[in-house]
């Protein structure tokens, strides 16, 4: 799959997202080592602690499916700078694949990609262990 295939997927995630408080729709496509993709949206509750990323969603949805070789994750959302992944999510990457590539994209489509040691230096993986 190509990078901007993996980019549209993100995109049209944007339209599963279920964002009734923030507003801010955000859409993920994950690819596998093997060229599986899962996609994700952000799904919002009103006990916000609830609520799951876009990136965790593909994620998960990887995992339960029996992958855990993850070589890029697309991340899309509508704001003005690129939508980069939270804290958590982040975390949860690195718990999987400490090396992949991340591609945010903005509103206006136009994307950044960088090495998730990019992002999250001194996370905690297997490594620490």
């Amino acid at each position: 799959m190509t990078k901007q295939e993996l980019c549209q997927k993100a995109i049209k995630m944007m339209d599963m997202a279920y964002v009734p408080y923030s507003h801010f729709p955000v859409g993920a496509a994950l690819e596998c080592s093997d060229g599986t993709v899962f996609t994700g949206c952000n799904v919002e509750n009103a006990a916000y602690g609830s609520t799951i990323c876009a990136e965790r969603t593909a994620i998960v949805k990887a995992v339960s499916e029996g992958h855990r070789d993850f070589v890029r994750i697309a991340i899309a959302g509508k704001s003005r700078d690129f939508c980069v992944p939270c804290g958590s999510c982040r975390q949860v990457m690195m718990e999987f694949s400490p090396e992949m590539e991340v591609i945010c994209l903005n509103g206006a489509g136009e994307s950044k990609t960088f090495a998730l040691r990019e992002l999250l230096p001194y996370g905690f993986d297997h490594t620490w262990l």
